[in-house]
């Protein structure tokens, strides 16, 4: 029996060529690099709206609700870059945390003005976002955070 000749292979002209170890290397470095870079300025940069925000309390002498979540808001910003630095923890969940943070000084900030209806819907993104939270620790099997 005759075997089918069969055709030789003809590479795909859209495939895209694999990069060699060498500049695979190169680039997971740089990205990583300019993950550490931006990471360090976030840091920087919410350390100082953090310390304007300070300021203007000290200067005014008031205190106020929604001025305190903002600065809740830069401390988990703080806590998630100290977190993927110190390699503890989940920084997946931060964000989840910031954005609770974030919705219950937006329904603060506004207050009685708000409709109802838009007060509910923001209480339910917060117990959404609160059980999505305990569900992704759960599933890491992550008992705590730091």
């Amino acid at each position: 029996m005759n075997e089918p000749a069969t055709k030789p292979e003809v590479p795909d002209e859209r495939a895209v060529p694999k990069p060699d170890a060498v500049e695979a290397k190169l680039v997971v470095g740089a990205m990583r690099l300019g993950q550490r870079l931006m990471l360090i300025s976030v840091a920087l940069l919410t350390l100082y709206a953090a310390g304007v925000e300070i300021h203007a309390v000290v200067l005014t002498a008031e205190v106020d609700l929604a001025t305190i979540l903002l600065l809740f808001l830069y401390a988990e910003v703080i806590a998630m870059a100290a977190v993927f630095y110190a390699g503890h923890g989940k920084t997946f969940v931060f964000p989840i945390f910031i954005a609770v943070t974030a919705l219950a000084r937006l329904l603060v900030m506004q207050g009685k003005e708000e409709d109802p209806v838009g007060l509910l819907y923001g209480a339910g993104a917060i117990l959404l976002l609160a059980v999505a939270a305990v569900i992704l620790l759960r599933l890491t099997g992550q008992e705590r955070w730091r």
